[in-house]
Formats: structure tokens, C-alpha cells, sequence
């Protein structure tokens, strides 16, 4: 606003003597264009009591009808998956569609795919912790679980490829009676060192920032429970069970101002922890194809192209979700606003176009390397379809699959309205999805089905137990990501409770006093003497009862 000539409008509005401009009949109230008012982050002017009953009724409360067909659904794909796990261990790699020039397939795709759907958790988690940004609150802990569960899911597909699984131990440096070592140039062996430790790490984070909302559900229940033998009641089961296994996990968190200095300094830790992981696990799991010398994997964009592709598909991933866990839970939209997901969009277009430039440059380096094979595989074993030239691509139709759903479909977000509309955010995150998986299908089996020779051509066909397999670990993660949300805390209630406007000290008006604490019946989460209380308060943004 010039000083010369100031704009009445915003000057009345800061004055708090003009009129509002009418809102969108779209926004949810988050959607605030004004740099002079700050967006909401929690809807509805919710009270610190309000956080707390809502997040732990998701854990408390039954669910909806829908959770237990939708859990027995995934539950049951799930086990498909492991009986046809079973049923290759039994019978060997043979049952799939594998061939002599095809030796990678599905099983290194699926890989690939699931350890990138665990990078937006840390980044999210990590990143946007260590830049401070507050939006991070309403989906950090779900993407924490779900790089949890993909790393799960990604684990499955090396053990079970080398064909003998009881001899997967040997790709860890233990001493043996054979003196049979890894090769520790090998980026194979790399993978094992990055992925454990990847997978340790996001576990401790998720598991980390859950204790002082596991304490809550602990002191909740035996609360409940003494509440009970009062009044002569008899005892709840359920109760017992949550007092004694959040007891259990909460680690004998008290909620005093030691254990929330030592939290803060682990979680720090560990966010710093984790940020280079970020960067460093997919461009391991890059290396395995960078270091070869196939053409189509022999190039040093694979690093920073795998980086974005995972943020690309893992933030895909939380949408695809987070948006219908939005429609299917009560009050998730105060927690999870369209100011969240618009966020979440810009990410997606963002990424978005740097996989597309990734893309450009595959042909571009292929082109001014003057590397002959190199070319021919971007030309006519992944772009120009067989119809078109005699030598084309049999392929063609995943290559240009994922090239509408990964660079085509996220520019619909240029335009605002489609960046706050939920059911186009989800399609495009739908089709991302789809497009991430057959980014690594083109970058594998294009690269490989095709040798020197002719006579060596083979092309690749997946077999029942390669598209049941890989269905499996979507049932297993599905019913994973189910049972989270089922039992756990859902939303970090602390850090939710910190972006309340009534937690700032400098929060004044009749807010605060409309912000009424149900339980112990003081205006806004404060004292009778109008101050802050204290950290360890039940009610306060690290507060639980």
C-alpha cells in the first residue's frame, strides 16, 4: 500500500471499518487472497479442547460404515499378494513373464515405484519443518505413516526377485564360512545400506512425533476408566487395551517442559537427519541403472530426475488419500482446508514440469552425445510407435501414457479454480500416479527388451502372478494406511494447536473469549488471570487430556 497514495479499501479494512469482499461460494474460508489477513489453517474457530476431542475421537469412536468393507477389501488383496509371493517361492522366478534379455521387469518397477510413494512423507515431514511452514501440520503424520508402509511394500520386491530368498542374507556384510563378501562397489549393495536406513530413520520420525499424542489417548482412557470404577461401572475393554498399549508407546511421556525440550531437540534432529535422505536414497536406487552402460540407463540426469519423480509421485500419493479420507471423516476439513490442498497442487505442478524438463533432456543428451544406440532407444524404442516406422516402438503406448499423465495432466493447475477444486486435484493425482508407475515400466523394460543384436530381441509380457503380485502390496499398503487411521492419531495434535490463532501470546478479541475450554471452563485455553498457561497444561498447544 503506497504511503503516497493509499488504497481506502484495504486501509478501512485494516482499521476494521470496512466490509469483507464476498468470498467464493467454492471457499472453505482458508482461501484468503489478502496479504494484510493471514489464511486459517484450522477451521472454524476451534478451541485447543476441540483438537484434542476430534483428533482422538478418530481413534476412539467406531468408524464409518465404509472402513470395515473398504479394510476387509484390501485386507483380502493383500493376501492374494502373499499367496502369490508363496506360490513363487515355491515354484521360482519362471512364473513370471521374465525372458533372457528381460531380466528385470515388474519386480524392479514395483520397487522403484513404492520407494519413490515414500519420499513426500520425509519432505513434507523433514523439509517444510525445517522452513518453518505451518500448512505442513494437517498432513505430516499421514505422509510419515505412508512412507512407512511404501518402504514396507518396496522391501518385498528385492527379496523376492533374487529368487532364492533364503538367501537374501548374504547381500549384508556378515561374516560367512564360504568368505563370500558383497561387492561393495556395486550400487545393488548401496540400495541395502540407503533403504534401511532411509526406512530406520522415517520410522523414528513418525513414531517420534506420535509420543505425546499417544500419552493423550493413554491419559484419556484412564481417565475413562477411573471415571468407571467411580461410579461403579463396569470396565470398558477397549479402554484397558488403549491404556495399556499407548502406555506402553507414549515411552512414560508427563507432558513437563524436560520431555517437550528433549522432544524438540530429537525431532530437530532427526528432521535434519532426514532432509539429505531425501536427496540421497533415490539417487542410490538412480545408480543402479546410471552406473550400467545399457543404453537408456547410462546417464547422469537419473540422480535429480529420480529425486523429483519421487516428490512428483509420493505428494500424488497423499492427495490421492487424503482427499477422500477428507469427505469420509468428521471435521477432517477443519484440519485439512482447500488452502492445503492448493498448496499440495502448486507442488504437483511444480515437479510436475521438472520431470517434463527431465524428459526433454533425455532426447537432448541422447542427441548431442552422438551415442547411436543411445538415440535409437529414446526414439524408437520409447517415442515413435511401431504404426508409424517398421523399427518403432512396441512400447509406445506406456511411453506416451506417461507422458500425458505426468507433464499433460498437472497443467490444468495453472488455472486457480481447478488448484481448489478437490475432485480435479484428485484426478490429476490419480493419473500421476498411474504416470509414475509407468515412468519406471518405459525406463526398465524399453531399455532392456531391445539388445545389440536382433536375433536377441524379446518382449516382455507380465504374467497373472506379475499384475496379482503387484496388486498385493497395494492391498497390503491400502490396508496398512487403513488401520493408521483407525487407531492412531491422525493430526499431530501439538503442532495443530500451535497454528490456533489463541495459541499466539499476542492473540487478543473476542475470539479468545468465544473459544470457550469445555473441560475446565476458561475463555480460550487461558487462566482465570488471563495469561498463557502453562506448556504442560491439558489444553495447551502441547497439551493432551
Amino acid at each position: 500500500m503506497s504511503s503516497i497514495h493509499p488504497d481506502k479499501v484495504i486501509a478501512e479494512q485494516l482499521a476494521g471499518i470496512g466490509s469483507v469482499p464476498a468470498a467464493d461460494p467454492g471457499d472453505d474460508g482458508s482461501l484468503i487472497d489478502d496479504p494484510a489477513v493471514r489464511a486459517p489453517l484450522v477451521l472454524n474457530n476451534r478451541s485447543f479442547g476441540d483438537v484434542t476431542n476430534i483428533v482422538c475421537g478418530y481413534a476412539e469412536n467406531p468408524p464409518g460404515k465404509w472402513w470395515l468393507p473398504t479394510l476387509l477389501l484390501a485386507a483380502a488383496t493383500a493376501g492374494i499378494g502373499m499367496a502369490m509371493i508363496g506360490y513363487l517361492l515355491i515354484t521360482g522366478v519362471g512364473v513370471w513373464g521374465l525372458n533372457n534379455q528381460v531380466n528385470w521387469a515388474w519386480d524392479i518397477t514395483n520397487f522403484v515405484f513404492w520407494i519413490g510413494i515414500g519420499h513426500a512423507g520425509t519432505l513434507i515431514s523433514a523439509i517444510l519443518c525445517l522452513f518453518k511452514q505451518k500448512w505442513r501440520t494437517a498432513v505430516n503424520r499421514s505422509a510419515e505413516a505412508m512412507t512407512i508402509f511404501a518402504v514396507m511394500c518396496a522391501g518385498i520386491f528385492p527379496a523376492i526377485h533374487v529368487g532364492r530368498i533364503w538367501f537374501i542374507w548374504m547381500v549384508f556384510p556378515v561374516p560367512n564360512a564360504n568368505a563370500i563378501w558383497p561387492n561393495f562397489r556395486s550400487p545393488l549393495l548401496w540400495d541395502v545400506f540407503a533403504v534401511s536406513t532411509y526406512a530406520t530413520v522415517s520410522f523414528l520420525f513418525w513414531y517420534m512425533g506420535m509420543i505425546p499424542d499417544l500419552a493423550t489417548l493413554r491419559d484419556r482412557a484412564d481417565r475413562r476408566l477411573r471415571r468407571s470404577r467411580a461410579l461403579g461401572e463396569a470396565l470398558r475393554i477397549p479402554d484397558m487395551v488403549r491404556a495399556y498399549v499407548f502406555g506402553l508407546l507414549s515411552l512414560g511421556w508427563r507432558f513437563s517442559s524436560r520431555h517437550w525440550h528433549r522432544y524438540e531437540v530429537a525431532y530437530l534432529i532427526l528432521a535434519g537427519i532426514s532432509t539429505p535422505l531425501v536427496l540421497s536414497v533415490h539417487s542410490i536406487v538412480s545408480f543402479d541403472f546410471a552406473t550400467s552402460v545399457v543404453p537408456g540407463w547410462h546417464t547422469t540426469i537419473f540422480p535429480p530426475y529420480f529425486v523429483a519423480g519421487a516428490i512428483f509421485g509420493g505428494f500424488a500419493m497423499v492427495l490421492l488419500l487424503l482427499i477422500p479420507a477428507r469427505e469420509l471423516f468428521a471435521n477432517f476439513k477443519d484440519f485439512l482446508t482447500l488452502r492445503h490442498l492448493e498448496n499440495m497442487a502448486k507442488i504437483l505442478l511444480v515437479t510436475g514440469m521438472m520431470v517434463g524438463f527431465a524428459y526433454g533432456m533425455e532426447f537432448f543428451i541422447a542427441w548431442y552425445s552422438a551415442s547411436e544406440p543411445e538415440l535409437y532407444v529414446f526414439l524408437f524404442n520409447r517415442a515413435i510407435p511401431d504404426w508409424l516406422h517398421p523399427d518403432g516402438a512396441p512400447y509406445w503406448w506406456a511411453y506416451w501414457s506417461m507422458i500425458f499423465c505426468n507433464v499433460v495432466s498437472p497443467q490444468v493447475f495453472w488455472w486457480k479454480r481447478n488448484r481448489r477444486d478437490p475432485r480435479v486435484i484428485w484426478a490429476v493425482a490419480l493419473l500421476v500416479t498411474i504416470g509414475m508407475w509407468f515412468e519406471r515400466f518405459v525406463i526398465i523394460v524399453t531399455s532392456l527388451h531391445r539388445a545389440w543384436l536382433p536375433a536377441e530381441w524379446h518382449m516382455f509380457f507380465p504374467t497373472p502372478v506379475d499384475i496379482l503380485t503387484f496388486a498385493g502390496s497395494c492391498g497390503i499398503f491400502l490396508t496398512l494406511f487403513l488401520l493408521f487411521l483407525r487407531f492412531l492419531p491422525v493430526f499431530p495434535i501439538a503442532e495443530v494447536k500451535a497454528v490456533l490463532p489463541q495459541a499466539s501470546p499476542h492473540h487478543h478479541g473476542h475470539e479468545a473469549h468465544n473459544n470457550h475450554n469445555e473441560e475446565h471452563g476458561t475463555p480460550g485455553g487461558q487462566s482465570a488471570g488471563g495469561h498463557a498457561p502453562p506448556r504442560h497444561h491439558p489444553d495447551t498447544p502441547g497439551g493432551g487430556h
